[in-house]
């Protein structure tokens, strides 16, 4: 498959770690062309520089409604219009019983999770319907689905970008423009970090995880099919 993506262009938020940055090296390593995308600076350059000359490191805070556009506008600037391929991979993931929920925690997960993906895909959906063409993939989750204790924010982030998804998909139809979920069971990257998995009975231990790769094997295999070819969805767990 080497080569596969060779000349088309695609931009990952999230970038700096976990699914995102697994995704960024392996549509790398298929010749993609990047815009990485993340708050986090130091970790995203680092990042650009492992990959080379073809990533383009643009540190953001995409909680920020400002994000999306001045995203947006580097973009272009850098690669010459809107990606190929758009990857919403950056994500927020409290765990907290409702009556302990924060105001910071319920608000960003909404900003991070729901309105920075909506916005960035509205930012590039103008420049892709004159093409005829582009790939919208989001990282959803287990819990765009199924609801868990301690999870309010974060399952009712993940049901409102499925709603995001569906609806993209609905409005684009015909369009050339194709749309992906991405739904992976509980993945072991560092959002895990804070909650102790291991050492909760509630929680799957990392053992029992996804790992951040299978989750960018799925999304190569959907950005890689034929034209004609629309995958809607791709739910994954762990067996």
């Amino acid at each position: 498959m080497t080569g596969l993506l060779h000349g088309r262009t695609a931009l990952v938020t999230g970038a700096s770690r976990g699914i995102g940055a697994a995704c960024a090296r392996s549509l790398a390593a298929l010749g993609a062309r990047l815009v990485l995308v993340s708050r986090g600076a130091g970790p995203l350059h680092a990042l650009a520089e492992e990959i080379g000359p073809g990533a383009i490191a643009v540190a953001s805070d995409l909680v920020e409604p400002t994000a999306a556009a001045q995203i947006s506008r580097l973009a272009h600037d850098a690669i010459g219009g809107a990606p190929d391929i758009l990857l919403h991979a950056a994500g927020s993931f409290p765990l907290s019983r409702i009556e302990a929920l924060t105001d910071n925690e319920l608000d960003t997960a909404l900003a991070l999770n729901v309105a920075a993906p909506l916005r960035l895909t509205r930012a590039f959906l103008v420049a892709m319907r004159t093409r005829g063409s582009g790939h919208v993939v989001t990282i959803g989750s287990v819990a765009d689905r199924l609801i868990f204790p301690s999870n309010a924010a974060y399952a009712a982030s993940k049901h409102a970008l499925r709603a995001v998804h569906e609806t993209l998909r609905a409005e684009t139809r015909g369009s050339g423009i194709r749309a992906t979920l991405v739904s992976p069971a509980a993945t072991d990257t560092a959002l895990w970090d804070t909650h102790d998995p291991d050492g909760s009975a509630h929680l799957p231990s990392r053992h029992e995880m996804l790992r951040a790769e299978d989750v960018a094997e799925a999304v190569v295999w959907a950005v890689t099919r034929p034209a004609h070819i629309d995958v809607e969805e791709i739910r994954l767990a762990r067996s």
